[in-house]
């Protein structure tokens, strides 16, 4: 069932994804060789924390047999897709990291993604981030009342797939209001299916998975994380985005 939000939901979901936004600010700086992702996702609690919210993804339960999610963030580095454990590894120069967060306030969720270089990067690294980015762009281009899921998902598809990249099939964007994950899905490629019909006060997650190389992925024995299988980078970029009568609100920008 496809939740539509009232004025008054749509108003926390907006504060909701303030709280996110200006975390990111914040958590970029903290971004550079040497520093581990455990230390960036107790910088991520605590921040959100000190704002009066929750953060959205720890102990989120894992229904494949693995431990609940133990961080705020998901940080996910170079081949690991997303849901990357927050750990004591370090992060080195010519890194690439995707960080996933979610922010609980006031009844609802925000819920974003951004792939950052740590240090130089490759023009090659630089591009995959870039275009990954751009995707969402032009997905949200179609984020309109009386559009469809799917004129979302294709235009992603087209972009990525123009620049010679490959998108995950296996996850998807979703819904998100007062719970993080709620219906419709939204797919990042076309599956032959129209999808919904946009209208005034949905509320989606869009977050296009971008890999370098192939589009084949596995599952790390942690089951959380996903890589790439064949080695090649991969990045992520996400948003909350509500539709309105007009242009869409993205919340967490």
């Amino acid at each position: 069932m496809i939740n539509i939000k009232s004025h008054s939901d749509i108003q926390k979901m907006i504060e909701a994804g303030k709280i996110a936004a200006d975390l990111w600010i914040e958590l970029e700086k903290k971004i550079f060789p040497g520093i581990t992702t455990k230390e960036l996702d107790k910088f991520a609690t605590n921040y959100i924390m000190e704002r009066g919210a929750s953060p959205s993804f720890l102990g989120v339960p894992n229904y494949y047999g693995g431990i609940d999610f133990p961080g705020a963030i998901c940080a996910s580095v170079n081949n690991e897709v997303i849901h990357g454990i927050p750990d004591n590894r370090k992060l080195h120069e010519g890194d690439i990291i995707s960080i996933d967060l979610g922010v609980y306030y006031h009844g609802f969720h925000a819920d974003c993604a951004r792939t950052f270089p740590v240090g130089a990067c490759t023009p090659e690294a630089m591009q995959l981030i870039e275009v990954t980015r751009d995707s969402f762009f032009e997905g949200i281009k179609f984020a309109m009342p009386d559009r469809r899921v799917s004129d979302i998902s294709g235009a992603i598809q087209d972009y990525v797939e123009s620049h010679g990249y490959s998108l995950v099939k296996e996850y998807t964007g979703h819904g998100i209001g007062r719970n993080l994950h709620e219906d419709p899905e939204v797919p990042n490629y076309r599956t032959g299916r129209s999808g919904v019909r946009l209208r005034p006060g949905m509320a989606l997650a869009i977050e296009p998975m971008v890999n370098q190389g192939r589009a084949d992925i596995g599952v790390h024995s942690n089951k959380w994380t996903v890589y790439t299988k064949d080695g090649k980078l991969s990045a992520h970029y996400e948003n909350t985005v509500i539709i309105s009568d007009r242009d869409p609100i993205i919340t967490t920008i």
